[in-house]
């Protein structure tokens, strides 16, 4: 499997499955999509902004709740095997997207495995054992935690730089080189989680200069410099 990132702003997610699963991927989709969970009942726990449907669909009533829902991806988190079958099946048949909770390891074309994540916006890291360990994955999850104070301001200084330095029509390699040597600086990045902005921004133009300067280029690994 290839881990991409995407986009639900505006799109609808459908939860089949009320349980503590389903309570779980409605309150991780719920802070981007519409997100609509049918179960005939509801753990005691948080559904993010989730619309809840009360109601107990047996396979054969599956593909109508997906034509009338219209989602962009189906999760089926029931404690019903057959259900959840009838889910997938339903889901690919109209090409949609598919998370089965109940599954772990290899997974068909079209599936999706939802990992776990770290978020600091605008960054985003995710671990996933494609399903087999989610303790694990939650384990990573929480030791790359522990380097995102600060990620977030460091990115979107580093994105306002790269603007600044387009603008100047500095060469690719070098602002390449230069855009990573502050990345890389711890100083700034210690400002930035002290909330101290302007001081970062000052000590990252330096950085640059002496980058620009002396710095060898260097290669790209996430798009266009």
């Amino acid at each position: 499997m290839i881990p991409l990132l995407h986009d639900f702003s505006g799109a609808r997610i459908l939860v089949f499955g009320g349980g503590p699963v389903g309570a779980r991927k409605a309150r991780r989709f719920a802070r981007e999509a519409e997100v609509v969970v049918v179960s005939p009942t509801f753990a005691d726990r948080g559904f993010g902004d989730a619309t809840l449907k009360q109601a107990a669909p047996g396979p054969s009533d599956v593909p109508d709740w997906i034509d009338r829902i219209e989602p962009a991806l189906v999760v089926a988190a029931t404690d019903d095997f057959e259900v959840n079958a009838a889910v997938e099946d339903a889901a690919r048949n109209r090409a949609l997207l598919v998370n089965r909770a109940d599954h772990s390891g290899a997974r068909d074309p079209g599936s999706v495995v939802v990992p776990a994540t770290v978020r600091a916006d605008p960054v985003v890291a995710a671990v996933s054992t494609q399903g087999r360990a989610p303790a694990v994955s939650a384990t990573l999850r929480d030791e790359i935690s522990e380097r995102f104070d600060g990620a977030g301001e460091l990115a979107t200084l580093v994105g306002d730089l790269r603007g600044e330095l387009a603008d100047r029509d500095t060469a690719a390699q070098r602002r390449r080189d230069a855009l990573r040597t502050v990345a890389a600086s711890d100083r700034v990045r210690k400002l930035l989680a002290a909330g101290d902005t302007e001081r970062a921004r000052e000590v990252a133009r330096g950085l640059l200069a002496d980058a620009r300067d002396e710095g060898p280029p260097a290669g790209n690994d996430e798009g266009s410099p």
